[in-house]
């Protein structure tokens, strides 16, 4: 007991001067997490095409993203140590790592990581990779929010593709934005599932003249492009999960009462009124069915018998006449 006890008082980081605190300060568990950096590296092994790739993804995900330049002995499946005290080291979330054997040629096992330590992995097979100095004449920025794209049901019916496309988008996405401006979005990453991979491809996004207040998107492939077969996957246990998707209370959207918002992000209201006497109720002026006071009802009362004499005498000469 008295062994893992100073161990445990080992593993916990003083502070010696204010830029350490400064950096462990940084590190610390906030309610509005920093942005996810990133880490990509290659193993012990890594082919010169798989190394592309990688640098292609940090091209993607600019600026929070870090590479290692040296190769590193690693193989995630196998032995997790090394990987999250790499990942602790530079505070990274997500990390990518190239591999290459006989057997499984090409591959990219992409990491997801809780409090330094793996939550789940998926391994893919690198196919058919175009780097994107291929795509003469086309280019756009990296370092801006990009629109991501999911094509296919098997995002929705299998449960692979639907870890794949959750990783994915917190791979890709960039720092999180309550609003984007339209004219920034220059740039959109599509993943298209098949039976047994999935196609990415980057395209640049122009905004043209549509004739309407919105503008018309054109869409002109800029690489990378390349295409990703699952081979394992490792997933997280249940109570694990369950403590990584926690959110505090802090972080929680405070409910307002009587509204809600609708899968297109409308917002709806309820109104609460009184019972309401419909005695009340102002309705259209009419003259016909204007009410008559008192001293019209007799006055009509009293021209009545006059009327009546004069419709009398005016039958009684017409009857003459005839």
């Amino acid at each position: 007991a008295t062994t893992s006890t100073a161990t445990a008082m080992q593993r916990v980081r003083k502070p010696t001067n204010k830029r350490s605190k400064r950096a462990l300060d940084a590190r610390a568990p906030k309610i509005h997490e920093n942005p996810k950096l990133r880490l990509l590296m290659r193993g012990k092994n890594c082919s010169q095409t798989t190394l592309d790739c990688l640098r292609a993804l940090r091209a993607m995900t600019f600026p929070n993203s870090k590479t290692f330049s040296r190769k590193h002995d690693i193989l995630p499946f196998n032995d997790e140590t090394p990987l999250e005290a790499l990942a602790e080291k530079v505070d990274a979330s997500l990390v990518a790592v190239g591999t290459h054997t006989k057997s499984k040629p090409h591959g990219i096992v992409f990491v997801r990581m809780f409090e330094h330590h793996v939550l789940e992995m998926l391994e893919f097979g690198l196919e058919k990779f175009v780097p994107a100095s291929e795509f003469k004449g086309v280019s756009c920025r990296t370092d801006t929010k990009p629109c991501l794209s999911f094509v296919g049901s098997l995002f929705e019916t299998s449960p692979q593709h639907a870890r794949a496309r959750n990783y994915f988008v917190d791979f890709f996405r960039g720092r999180v934005a309550d609003a984007v401006n339209l004219a920034s979005v220059d740039r959109a990453v599509c993943f298209t599932a098949l039976s047994d991979r999935i196609l990415v491809r980057q395209y640049r996004v122009s905004l043209k003249k549509s004739g309407s207040h919105l503008p018309l998107g054109h869409l002109d492939e800029a690489g990378p492009s390349f295409e990703l077969v699952l081979r394992r996957v490792q997933y997280p246990s249940d109570d694990v999960l369950k403590q990584a998707l926690k959110v505090p209370k802090q972080a929680k959207p405070k409910k307002v009462k009587n509204i809600e918002y609708t899968e297109l992000g409308d917002k709806t209201g309820r109104v609460h009124m009184e019972k309401q006497d419909l005695g009340e109720l102002q309705t259209r002026k009419m003259k016909g069915l204007k009410r008559k006071s008192k001293d019209a009802e007799a006055t009509t009362e009293k021209e009545a018998p006059a009327a009546e004499g004069r419709v009398t005498r005016k039958r009684s000469r017409e009857a003459a006449q005839a």
